[in-house]
């Protein structure tokens, strides 16, 4: 990943030195983009109090992670990621006592988590310029979880949680050049009732380098701290590392 990332700087470099060899773009007069990201988050995720990557030894995996806005100076925007892990057969290395049910080490079990987060909101990018603009944005990341462990010794356990949470945050982004632009956004929210708790914190930081004016590449660092406690099932999630990708404007 470093030598990858390391590459695709080198790349930016050069092409903006290469400016006499394409026409000056104007990516923000465009009506909508759709960008599509790999992710390659460090995982820390706890279900029903277990820690699945210290019981489980969960690893990193690279998932996609699709953007779509539409609209210039008022923007919709919509995302979603499909976190995925699973493995069967695995050891566990720890004793875990999951939704009532033990499972004691060296246990072979399958275990699989799943994670679908859509992002809906709305952008306001109150102030615009030459290169750049400032803008606010209502979020709400509604997530899917849905977890399962079993066992041919220790028998099964599973949970399905649906978790909506109302976000607020601002993004804002400058052009060092023609061609090259930087980005900074962040929503969050957290909400600490009795019978309901929601916390969630996004961070995204990220470079494009605009090959004409509808396409671009881009790489960042992505961010997500997750909490939740509903119907009595609780998690906790902190994802975070690396992507790269790339964007289309229309």
């Amino acid at each position: 990943m470093r030598n990858r990332l390391t590459l695709s700087i080198l790349l930016s470099l050069l092409f903006l030195n290469t400016g006499s060899a394409i026409a000056q773009v104007a990516p923000e007069q465009t009506s909508g983009s759709l960008a599509l990201n790999f992710w390659n988050p460090d995982p820390e995720i706890t279900v029903q109090d277990v820690d699945f990557v210290g019981s489980l030894g969960i690893a990193k995996e690279r998932f996609k992670d699709i953007h779509i806005t539409l609209g210039q100076k008022h923007k919709f925007r919509f995302s979603y990621v499909p976190v995925k892990y699973g493995e069967t057969g695995k050891l566990i290395a720890t004793t875990v006592t999951y939704q009532g049910r033990t499972y004691t080490v060296d246990t072979p079990v399958n275990y699989e988590f799943k994670w679908n987060l859509y992002n809906f909101g709305y952008e306001w990018d109150f102030a615009r310029f030459s290169h750049g603009f400032v803008g606010v944005i209502g979020e709400v990341k509604y997530s899917k979880v849905t977890t399962s462990l079993s066992s041919p010794v220790a028998g099964s356990e599973a949970t399905d949680t649906k978790v909506p949470v109302p976000t607020v945050g601002g993004i804002a982004r400058g052009y060092l050049g023609d061609y090259f632009s930087v980005s900074g956004e962040f929503t969050g929210l957290k909400i600490d009732r009795t019978d309901f708790r929601g916390k969630f914190y996004d961070v995204n930081l990220y470079a494009q380098v605009n090959l004409t004016k509808n396409v671009a590449a881009q790489a960042g660092y992505r961010s997500l701290d997750v909490d939740y406690l509903v119907d009595n099932d609780t998690g906790t999630f902190k994802m975070k590392g690396p992507y790269f990708g790339g964007v289309v404007r229309f």
